[in-house]
């Protein structure tokens, strides 16, 4: 099956980006795939490649030539803000090519992409005609402008039928799902398919699980981060961070004045793998309803379990008691007591979950099944729509 993958990297690269490679680096073991990227440009570039997002007429000419050129059996689009934009679909569907689009995001139902808004979940749009209330507390970029703009391109294509152009949306979790069938955006539920990201094996170690907890990510407010050191603050428990963001001025002053909490500055993959295997359990006290968090599929590979507010992903990856366990998202008290509730749990029955854990990552996050969910995503697309191989 001929495969080409369309994506826009982001100007700050992120786990979009990461993703995109490394699905064609799954794919092309066995596959032929072609890939046609784009770059989002700082500056004035930036800023026209936005306007002009609208209606791409540069990129849609690049991608016309490159469905002449190569004629895939199906088109896989990953980002495309903004540097492609949703007149490439349209020019997929004039040449007859099935189109498969992961939503990452919560772009399409909201100018903020991830439902949050100063740290706070913001859902307001989901249900609006156009996204006004987004717009008036400027949520993208803190930009009136910016955030008008967006909300104007998502709203333009979805008048012209674009978003309904797409054969099939891939969603990360069964939450994502339900949240865009019950918003506005006014889609059949054949539409979308839910297949979550993957992760490569671990290195698995035979080193003891210590006893504090763990978290890695970005120290920004959407994090959780506030509601993590207010957790461990004078609670006695160990903390190990490991990241950068706008949040690291309070975590270094938490760590001089909490001798329990230990910073451990930005890791590498591999330093992330050993510290979450050297853990007793991961904490993920993220606020927003994230896409596919990573980090939690890294820990289930290494056995470790996840501590997260059931909240969004979270309350889809995790199974309380399973293979973590849930607290009151955005909640430091219901934190709390879920983390004492963990070290003094009974050690058979932590060694149980932590099993669980790395049960959960073989039947669902490996390699070898997101390859085999996405060859048959593509095959049930072209054959839906009927269409021979070339």
């Amino acid at each position: 099956m001929r495969v080409l993958l369309v994506h826009s990297y982001y100007l700050q690269r992120g786990g979009e980006d990461n993703l995109f490679e490394q699905e064609y680096a799954l794919l092309s073991r066995t596959e032929d795939v072609r890939t046609l990227s784009f770059r989002n440009k700082p500056g004035y570039r930036g800023a026209i490649q936005f306007f002009f997002s609208i209606w791409n007429l540069s990129a849609a000419r690049r991608l016309k030539k490159e469905i002449r050129s190569y004629r895939p059996d199906v088109i896989h689009l990953h980002n495309f803000h903004f540097a492609i934009g949703p007149l490439a679909i349209r020019i997929a569907k004039q040449a007859g090519v099935p189109v498969v689009m992961t939503l990452h995001n919560y772009r399409l139902l909201c100018p903020s992409a991830t439902l949050s808004y100063k740290g706070e979940l913001f859902t307001e749009s989901l249900n609006e005609t156009f996204p006004w209330r987004a717009v008036r507390r400027k949520v993208y970029r803190d930009s009136l402008l910016q955030t008008f703009w967006l909300a104007l391109i998502i709203f333009f294509h979805k008048k012209i039928g674009t978003w309904k152009m797409i054969d099939r949306y891939i969603v990360l979790t069964n939450f994502a799902r339900e949240l865009f069938l019950h918003s506005s955006f006014g889609l059949k539920p054949e539409k979308y398919v839910v297949k979550s990201n993957f992760k490569d094996e671990a290195a698995l170690s035979s080193a003891q699980k210590g006893k504090h907890f763990l978290f890695v990510g970005r120290l920004s407010p959407e994090k959780g981060i506030r509601v993590l050191l207010d957790a461990f603050t004078g609670s006695g428990l160990e903390l190990h961070i490991a990241g950068d963001g706008p949040l690291l001025p309070e975590v270094m002053d938490a760590t001089e004045k909490n001798a329990n909490i230990r910073f451990l500055g930005p890791l590498d993959n591999k330093k992330v793998e050993d510290a979450m295997q050297e853990c007793t359990s991961l904490v993920f006290p993220s606020t927003w309803y994230e896409g596919m968090p990573m980090t939690i599929l890294e820990a289930f590979s290494t056995g470790t379990p996840v501590i997260a507010g059931k909240l969004g992903a979270m309350a889809s990856l995790i199974e309380h008691g399973y293979n973590g366990l849930h607290y009151d998202a955005d909640d430091p008290r219901s934190l709390s007591e879920k983390l004492l509730s963990w070290q003094n749990m009974e050690n058979g029955r932590r060694e149980k979950i932590r099993q669980n854990a790395l049960t959960t990552y073989k039947a669902h996050y490996t390699p070898e099944q997101n390859k085999k969910a996405l060859l048959n995503i593509y095959n049930n697309t072209v054959y839906a729509k009927g269409i021979d191989k070339y």
